[in-house]
């Protein structure tokens, strides 16, 4: 597939045929996704591919509880979890949650079929190897994940020049003690996301929506003139 094709097309994937990914699939996948950069290129990440339908159902069920929270937030007009939000609006509409489950004879989405996906892989990052530049600054902490999530992306992208498509979450991470335990991860590593693969069961768009650039650049200062053509 054509580089600039792929950029623009390759968006989040839910929804999936019953066709398997094979190991093969996953193996080659990876095998590409690996060139991704990080800082130092220490890549400190590792994946894990979740086969068995026990732990399946079980990351499934984690996964949930933080889904229905994000839908109550959500539904409330509020972006779930921001760093910078009103704390007692988003308590107040978790405590909704529960309204946001399906109703019965309603299947869900790929929340509540996520132990169904043809491919669900964990990315798990290992905190002793991320150059946190931010991390001594009293707000939230982002940079670490510059070394990590960009292999996230190369993992969509070498997915979608096999015919597949997917989606990075983070929703699990809402319950990561509990992912980290279960998986067998040691102490010092920390869950990034879950990236669920599979041949869509739709027609990818033929182009992304996304904000133009002069919605977001601006020349010297935050506030100044638009990027020139």
């Amino acid at each position: 597939m054509e580089l600039h094709q792929a950029l623009t097309t390759t968006g989040a994937v839910r929804e999936f045929t019953d066709e398997p990914v094979t190991d093969g699939q996953i193996r080659a996948i990876l095998d590409v996704a690996r060139f991704a950069p990080s800082g130092g290129n220490r890549q400190a990440w590792r994946t894990v591919v979740v086969k068995d339908p026990e732990l399946r159902r079980r990351l499934r069920d984690l996964y949930l509880v933080g889904w229905y929270e994000y839908l109550a937030m959500a539904a409330a007009g509020l972006v779930p979890w921001a760093p910078l939000t009103d704390r007692t609006a988003e308590a107040e509409a978790v405590t909704m949650a529960a309204a946001m489950r399906p109703a019965d004879g309603n299947p869900g989405g790929m929340a509540e079929q996520l132990d169904r996906v043809p491919a669900l892989i964990l990315l798990l990052a290992d905190l002793r190897r991320l150059a946190a530049v931010d991390r001594d600054l009293d707000r939230y902490t982002m940079v670490g994940g510059a070394s990590i999530y960009p292999f996230a992306w190369n993992i969509l992208l070498a997915g979608r020049d096999q015919g597949l498509g997917g989606v990075v979450t983070t929703m699990l991470c809402r319950q990561e003690a509990a992912v980290l335990e279960a998986v067998g991860a040691p102490d010092g590593w920390a869950l990034a996301a879950a990236i669920a693969l599979g041949h869509p069961a739709g027609t990818p768009a033929s182009r992304l929506r996304r904000a133009a650039v002069d919605e977001f650049t601006s020349v010297d200062r935050f506030d100044g003139a638009p990027l020139g053509s």
